[in-house]
């Protein structure tokens, strides 16, 4: 009985990888995660964005759809990307180059 208990604890762990599997949403090397966007979405953008980043929300518009770059430009540096025409000129939005570690994340989940 014994010799069944260790067999089946070392079976747990035969063949693990301790590496976590690639988010099905990540798109790869370097992409963000979908769902730690999401969170950091609910934190810090909704104040000012809708809960659905498809609608409109009490100061700032539907985000939904946009690039990495436009989310980039817009969430550190309170710019548009060169070229980009906005849908507003607003000047509400402030920089927070807090959040650059989850610039990935964010474009993920609004893409």
């Amino acid at each position: 009985m014994a010799v069944l208990l260790v067999a089946s604890v070392l079976g747990v762990g035969c063949g693990r990888d301790d590496k976590p599997a690639p988010s099905a949403q990540s798109g790869g090397e370097g992409a963000g995660d979908a769902a730690k966007g999401r969170q950091v979405w609910l934190a810090q953008c909704i104040a000012c964005h809708n809960a659905d980043p498809s609608k409109d929300g009490a100061i700032g518009p539907a985000v939904k759809g946009s690039s990495r770059e436009l989310v980039e430009a817009r969430v550190l540096r309170a710019a548009y990307p060169p070229g980009y025409k906005p849908k507003r000129e607003t000047k509400v939005m402030p920089a927070r180059p807090d959040l650059v570690a989850a610039v990935p994340d964010l474009a993920a989940f609004l893409h």
